[in-house]
């Protein structure tokens, strides 16, 4: 086991995919057993020990490098519940040496092609740039030791293809993109809501409830298969929205992308007309049905996937560097979870993502508004609050079975004892329980300071959410209102064809 990890498990590390000469393949197999032996190094070609308090992050499961997932807690990793999560680790001894904010910084996904050699050999080649004398001067020198470290590993752990910082990027345009972001750069109360993508490839009940639902929302989200389990993707089920007349918000899990796929994927979906897009690390498979896929997908994180988005939009260039002459042009969120972690812990991961470029949150589910305001204060501290547009996540509770899965499976999210004691005594009424419990909550959520809109997921149960629009008073300006939706007529019964009795059947002596 390794020495200085708390994780307490041994991977296995990454071996070149190329063959180097002699002398680096033996600093690279004694890197790999001195740094195996002490952090668990898996040889990631891309060393960020002293930007992550020395606690190796490739020992997440998810193979997140910028920060914990939604599902972060104290506890354990949901992906591997006999482990702690080692972001919240991180963080945590971050904490307590005072280097906090060194974790905002947006860090690079791994070069493949540096993937199993060694990283010390990039250091010593910095050190003689800077120069060897100066730079061991310059360590001893308390007022110069900051400045001479960064001079090395800065540009070890940030390549020149990716340049990621710690700083906060506006975007590079003032007239809004979509509707949604108009709704919100005008000071409105904005309501979105989920329509779930069908399990099939038929599209009518789809199409029925983007219809239903549109004339009471800004915008729809998509979500993108969901509890890792496949369903229609998010883009066609967003470009049929558009055909409908619906403006769409298209999820991106960063579980089911390359940065290859990422790129054209994004380009493709804002040539066909959707301008709003939500990057989020996607649920694991850990959640998903059998058999299990791999649980170390992710090639690019979804901090990664707002960087590289906001650079095409705003700088007109690929991940590679290449000119696009017509960018992209999108309204970029991610989704931000209020009771994963700490709350301060949190505030970090959510100010990386405004720094990478988000630009609108959508959060887990909230059902307990007042412990909201905590998250809330960690977000002013941090001088966020006026960077980013907040859409609080709602949902009406159907049954106590389902209150229950939510606190006990679904991660970052809480549903306090009351509100299950409330679902429990309802009995046969818990439906309308449910929903007076979200309409409490949203009188509670939208006179709170920093938040700009509710995101209501409905969880299949889309019909519901006129109802709550209404009752809640939040019909958007200049509503209209829509003719009643069109019965679906009576099905005949199905008549059974009379079988006559199958004859004897002779069974062989044979």
């Amino acid at each position: 086991m390794p020495l200085f990890t708390p994780a307490r498990r041994w991977q296995p590390p990454y071996y070149s995919f190329k063959r180097e000469k002699a002398s680096r393949r033996a600093l690279a197999a004694t890197e790999r057993v001195i740094k195996g032996a002490l952090f668990g190094c898996r040889m990631c070609g891309n060393c960020l020990l002293q930007e992550t308090a020395f606690i190796c992050s490739m020992e997440c499961p998810k193979g997140a490098r910028n920060g914990p997932c939604g599902g972060s807690t104290e506890a354990h990793c949901y992906v591997d519940p006999t482990r702690p999560c080692i972001w919240y680790k991180i963080y945590e001894r971050s904490e307590k040496m005072g280097r906090s904010e060194k974790l905002l910084e947006v860090l690079p996904p791994l070069d493949w092609d540096r993937v199993g050699t060694e990283t010390w050999g990039d250091v010593w080649q910095h050190i003689e740039k800077v120069g060897v004398k100066k730079f061991f001067g310059g360590i001893l020198s308390k007022e110069q030791r900051h400045e001479t470290w960064e001079s090395v590993f800065e540009p070890v752990r940030q390549p020149d293809w990716w340049q990621g910082d710690a700083k906060y990027h506006a975007p590079a345009y003032t007239e809004p993109i979509s509707e949604l972001e108009k709704a919100l750069k005008a000071g409105r109360f904005v309501v979105t809501a989920e329509v779930a993508p069908p399990v099939t490839s038929a599209t009518k009940k789809l199409c029925t409830n983007v219809q239903m639902i549109k004339p009471y929302v800004t915008a729809i989200n998509f979500t993108d298969s969901p509890s890792a389990t496949a369903r229609m993707s998010s883009w066609a089920c967003s470009v049929l929205a558009l055909q409908n007349g619906a403006e769409p918000v298209m999820q991106i899990a960063a579980r089911d992308r390359t940065r290859v796929g990422l790129q054209s994927e994004v380009l493709g979906a804002t040539a066909l007309g959707i301008k709003n897009m939500l990057c989020l690390s996607g649920d694991n498979a850990r959640m998903g049905p059998s058999p299990m896929s791999r649980l170390d997908v992710i090639d690019i994180d979804s901090i990664q996937m707002l960087w590289i988005l906001r650079r095409m939009r705003d700088e007109g260039k690929y991940l590679d560097g290449r000119e696009m002459k017509f960018p992209p042009k999108m309204f970029l969120g991610a989704a931000a979870s209020p009771y994963a972690s700490e709350p301060r812990f949190q505030a970090i991961r959510e100010h990386k993502k405004i720094n990478a470029g988000a630009q609108f949150f959508q959060t887990n589910l909230v059902f307990d508004a007042d412990k909201l305001d905590i998250w809330l204060n960690e977000l002013a501290k941090r001088n966020i609050l006026d960077k980013v547009y907040i859409l609080i996540g709602i949902t009406p509770l159907k049954t106590l079975k389902m209150a229950k899965y939510m606190n006990d499976t679904v991660p970052g999210v809480f549903v306090p004892e009351p509100i299950l004691k409330r679902m429990e005594a309802a009995g046969d009424r818990a439906e309308e329980e449910g929903v007076q419990i979200a309409l409490e909550l949203i009188e509670q959520i939208k006179t709170k300071q920093g938040v700009h809109g509710l995101h209501i997921m409905a969880v299949g149960w889309e019909e519901i959410v006129p109802r709550i629009v209404r009752e809640a008073g939040l019909l958007p300006e200049g509503f209209v209102e829509p003719p009643p939706m069109p019965k679906e007529p009576a099905k005949k019964p199905k008549l059974e064809p009379v079988v006559a009795p199958p004859a004897a059947t002779v069974v062989s002596a044979n």
